[in-house]
């Protein structure tokens, strides 16, 4: 309980963090979004997360929290962690789309896995997910259980998309 506390803590502070902006100078970004991903040291980059993302106007697309226990054909994933990873991702990214943005806009995320052993593959998912090395800011937190049987993985996020 004190872990989710923390990260809804987090996650609030962020946020307010991504409204306030800032003045800190970062590398290269992508043309369509409004956010500066700053270059994390090597263990961050390993993890394939950055250390703070920037962002200044835009729009905030606030992501609900994202399950699946089915991949997008209606099979079930139950005791598949990458499947219902990949799942996770596709369902953000496809209700991004419905804004006009995609993963690529994502500055924030929260993960949250019931099995601490999971974090490595997460990782590797990201990688392939975020190729171009400008990872949102995460947060992995370890739950005991979800609000279904069988769900392995969770993943709320925010999204900043230029005007």
């Amino acid at each position: 309980m004190n872990r989710l506390l923390i990260g809804l803590l987090g996650i609030t502070a962020a946020g307010l963090w991504l409204l306030a902006g800032s003045n800190v100078n970062s590398a290269a970004q992508r043309p369509t979004s409004p956010a500066q991903y700053l270059e994390g040291d090597t263990y961050q980059k390993s993890r394939a997360y950055s250390p703070a993302v920037i962002t200044r106007g835009g729009r905030i697309i606030w992501l609900a929290g994202q399950t699946a226990t089915q991949d997008l054909n209606g099979k079930s994933l139950l005791g598949d962690f990458q499947g219902q990873a990949r799942t996770v991702f596709a369902l953000m990214e496809r209700t991004l789309k419905r804004d006009g943005a995609s993963l690529q806009n994502l500055v924030n995320m929260t993960v949250f896995i019931n099995d601490p052993r999971n974090g490595d593959q997460l990782v590797k998912l990201r990688q392939e997910f975020f190729p171009d090395g400008k990872f949102p800011a995460s947060t992995m937190i370890t739950v005991s259980d979800f609000a279904q049987p069988g769900m392995l993985i969770e993943i709320q996020g925010v999204a900043v998309v230029g005007e």
